[in-house]
């Protein structure tokens, strides 16, 4: 047990019980003058006297008797408290809690999640599923998922897989009636599904020619905020999307999308686990990072 704990107020707790002042320190690991002091600060904090001490017993005064009853199930509930946090900072146990886009859980991280939990059955993970960067750390996750173009600095960062391709896909009823695009700036008659990252739509697709980035402002009469509903009214022929290859890699094999304008695609480092500082790493988040490098690295 900490002896730095509560102080007298734990102290006035142990003797009660044991009803002897040595027993009592033994439990603290202090000597029995130390406990005294303890004691004997509380009761002047309180400005009355708690324990009465005689050659044969020591036992509690009608104020000590108050003083425990009522502060005594707090105090227990205050170490159990502390019990079980600092159990946190032991093993990996508690709420992970991630942030990830949604289309990279089934395209990547679905057998990463599935296999953490089997091997750390005394953590809970939380999934949060969203396109648009967010403030992680502020909105209490442990860790989030993004692209390397929009990483801050002053986070530290395990790269999953990249680069990243970006193209334009489409499904062959909607080529078969609207044409295919030859160039990027061809998209101006096209019809896009944009998405909403955030409080901003996302309708500037960038793209790559001998080397130099540029961007074509599309346009498009439907909008989403979820990507793969973005991918599904793409198959249904309804327009154009702008997706990560590795995304839609299923939808082409199988036919129900096709890639256009592949040699001006663009590019990005790839995806990466980020979180706080090392120093802020508690045994679940440390597991996790830990476990998905084994994976990525077999």
């Amino acid at each position: 047990m900490d002896k730095n704990r509560l102080d007298g107020l734990l102290a006035l707790k142990l003797v009660a019980e044991k009803r002897n002042f040595t027993a009592a320190a033994a439990e603290l690991d202090i000597s029995p003058s130390a406990i005294s002091q303890m004691i004997r600060q509380l009761e002047n904090r309180l400005g009355v006297t708690l324990l009465t001490r005689t050659t044969r017993a020591t036992s509690l005064t009608e104020a000590g008797q108050r003083f425990l009853s009522e502060a005594g199930p707090a105090l227990e509930q205050i170490l159990t408290a502390m019990d079980s946090v600092g159990s946190l900072g032991k093993k990996p146990a508690g709420l992970l809690r991630l942030n990830l886009p949604r289309s990279l859980y089934h395209s990547f991280m679905e057998p990463i999640i599935s296999s953490f939990i089997k091997k750390y059955p005394e953590v809970t993970v939380e999934l949060y599923l969203e396109d648009f960067a967010t403030d992680i750390f502020e909105n209490g996750f442990d860790a989030g998922i993004r692209l390397s173009d929009i990483l801050a600095k002053d986070v530290v960062a395990t790269k999953l897989y990249g680069p990243v391709r970006f193209v334009i896909a489409g499904s062959p009823k909607y080529f078969d009636k609207h044409g295919r695009p030859k160039k990027p700036r061809d998209l101006l008659s096209h019809n896009c599904i944009l998405i909403r990252l955030g409080g901003g739509l996302y309708d500037r697709w960038e793209f790559q020619e001998r080397g130099k980035d540029f961007q074509v402002h599309v346009k498009g009469n439907l909008i989403f905020s979820d990507s793969n509903l973005m991918l599904d009214a793409a198959v249904a022929g309804h327009g154009l999307v702008y997706a990560a290859e590795e995304n839609i890699k299923d939808k082409v094999k199988s036919g129900k999308l096709e890639v256009v304008l592949a040699s001006y695609a663009a590019e990005s480092e790839g995806f990466y686990l980020y979180y706080p500082s090392r120093s802020q790493i508690l045994p679940k988040l440390r597991a996790f990072i830990d476990h998905v490098k084994g994976y990525i690295n077999k």
